[in-house]
């Protein structure tokens, strides 16, 4: 492993020059194929801390797709896939192994913001891991190992650019860390609190029945929210994350992006989205973007225009009542948050997204508001006491 690896440049092209390096020792992980730029590696180096938390708290294979520093999507191999599920994540034709179905969740989940991702894998990457990343459009992938046909599938990616890096996975960093804002440095101790069952002891609504597969979507969406952008709010169900709500100044609007991001994810599963006629040439992209349309209430008419060239039949709107109905469906998800709810209206718009459960730090001086909303929903709701901003 080196002690430094030259970038052709930072964030953006004229931002040269650039480089990562260790002030002591060497870096932890090895290049094994490709060329990673600066923003593969804040993914890369982010993504590997959710993962590596997700698989030692839980003690099953963790996945996360991420974009631009935050998850678009993380999961445990927590159930088997349902057929909806295969079918709208694209992996009906492939066999899955429990890797490989962590990450066919990770990454099915919201296939929009997915597209060209970063992948991490908590788990030695085997050949029906790789089979699956080798068909997506991904950037890149780091794990603590790969099985040696696996490696030669990944390599073949992108015309032999795929980047694939291998992490040391008992490397531990320095306890307090350093970063330079407009040549200010900035120091701090790193955020090395882990997750306890402790954290889901204090349940402050009247209903407090928090079955096992609440407290471990409770996990992944705690886990999950450490690294992602503040505010931050998301939805869990089954051990994955449907729905994420990163980077908003208001946590209301992270709620409503995550819930409409869970909504979609739901409404995939509707017959009518399943039951679409795509022309036989069609590409994942394409198809995803058309399902996309498809479901907005808003799509426009140059959108609908350019469906001709996707479907073998012109699909039918979703009427508005049939839509609210398949939503009524959806109901035991998890709702967490990074830091207090300061209104009631986040758990009014969670209501319509069947949460159930609900994970938050706790501490705003409408406490005693957000509770009354969650017990007229019927709702368990959890006061960790910890805030996780991530910066």
């Amino acid at each position: 492993m080196p002690k430094e690896i030259l970038l052709r440049y930072g964030c953006n092209p004229y931002q040269v020059p650039a480089r990562v390096y260790m002030l002591e020792g060497k870096l932890p992980f090895t290049v094994l194929n490709g060329d990673p730029g600066y923003i593969n590696l804040l993914d890369a180096l982010n993504s590997w801390q959710l993962v590596r938390e997700l698989k030692s708290a839980l003690g099953v294979p963790a996945a996360a797709s991420f974009k631009h520093v935050s998850p678009s999507g993380a999961a445990v191999a927590a159930t088997p896939l349902t057929d909806p599920l295969r079918r709208i994540y694209a992996v009906a034709d492939l066999e899955i192994s429990p890797l490989a179905e962590a990450y066919a969740r990770a990454r099915g989940v919201d296939r929009m913001s997915s597209f060209g991702d970063w992948a991490a894998l908590s788990d030695p990457v085997d050949v029906a891991t790789a089979k699956l990343l080798a068909r997506e459009v991904s950037d890149g992938v780091i794990a603590p190992d790969y099985e040696s046909q696996a490696l030669e599938i990944l390599r073949r990616k992108k015309g032999g650019k795929y980047v694939v890096l291998q992490i040391d996975p008992d490397y531990q960093p320095v306890l307090m860390e350093t970063r330079q804002i407009f040549g200010v440095t900035f120091e701090q101790r790193r955020n090395d609190r882990l997750v306890s069952l402790s954290d889901f002891q204090n349940i402050v609504t009247n209903n407090k029945e928090l079955p096992p597969s609440a407290v471990r979507d409770m996990t992944v969406a705690w886990i999950t929210l450490k690294y992602t952008q503040s505010n931050s709010v998301c939805f869990a169900v089954d051990g994955q994350v449907i729905g994420v709500g990163a980077g908003q100044q208001s946590r209301v609007h992270c709620t409503r992006l995550a819930a409409l991001k869970a909504d979609l994810w739901w409404l995939r599963q509707h017959p009518a989205v399943l039951g679409l006629k795509f022309k036989p040439d069609v590409k994942r992209p394409e198809r995803d973007n058309a399902i996309d349309q498809y479901l907005q209430p808003d799509v426009t008419a140059a959108e609908m225009a350019g469906w001709a060239d996707v479907f073998d039949e012109f699909p039918e709107s979703l009427p508005a009542a049939e839509r609210r109905a398949w939503l009524d469906k959806l109901n035991g998800v998890t709702l967490g948050s990074d830091a207090f709810f300061p209104f009631r209206d986040s758990i009014d718009r969670a209501a319509l997204s069947g949460v159930k459960y609900v994970l938050q730090p706790g501490g705003s001086n409408r406490d005693d508001e957000v509770i009354r909303a969650c017990d007229e929903y019927g709702m368990v709701m959890v006061f960790s006491g910890v805030r996780l901003f991530h910066h």
